[in-house]
């Protein structure tokens, strides 16, 4: 396995969890909506440490960019994304149907826009780059943080 295809992997199981927290949320059970919202919120925020603790900066070793190039973008929409969370978590703890479906429509916008970019472009960077060690990385990221 890639690292692209196990990094896109992980976006598409965190999609799904969004979508479960949602139809719950929809059909008025609560407490489901706020199991689900929790398990794709640390899901998500587990992904992103990978990158920024693991991926980014090897990447950018690597490849000698630095800091400064598309890794920094990614970073600044993390940020954009946890703040969001701290206004989701808010409107599913106070079961706030439509509050939490129209922040919830926000983050999903931003995930894709930004999964979109990691995707194409960065994985892609990444899978070139970090080729040779590519099924260790793989491994690493299987067992990233458990």
């Amino acid at each position: 396995m890639t690292i692209k295809d196990f990094m896109t992997n992980m976006h598409r199981e965190c999609d799904h969890l969004l979508t479960q927290a949602e139809d719950f949320l929809d059909n008025g059970k609560f407490d489901e909506a706020l199991a689900k919202y929790i398990a794709f919120k640390n899901e998500t925020l587990h992904h992103f440490t990978m990158e920024e603790e693991y991926l980014f900066p090897m990447l950018e070793e690597k490849s000698g960019m630095g800091s400064q190039g598309p890794t920094n973008v990614m970073r600044m929409e993390h940020a954009q994304a946890k703040s969001l969370f701290e206004k989701m978590d808010e409107a599913y703890k106070a079961k706030e149907k439509d509050r939490a479906f129209s922040l919830g429509e926000s983050m999903n916008i931003l995930l894709q826009q930004h999964n979109l970019k990691e995707e194409q472009m960065l994985y892609t960077m990444m899978n070139s780059a970090l080729a040779e060690d590519a099924e260790e990385i793989v491994t690493k990221l299987q067992n990233y943080g458990h």
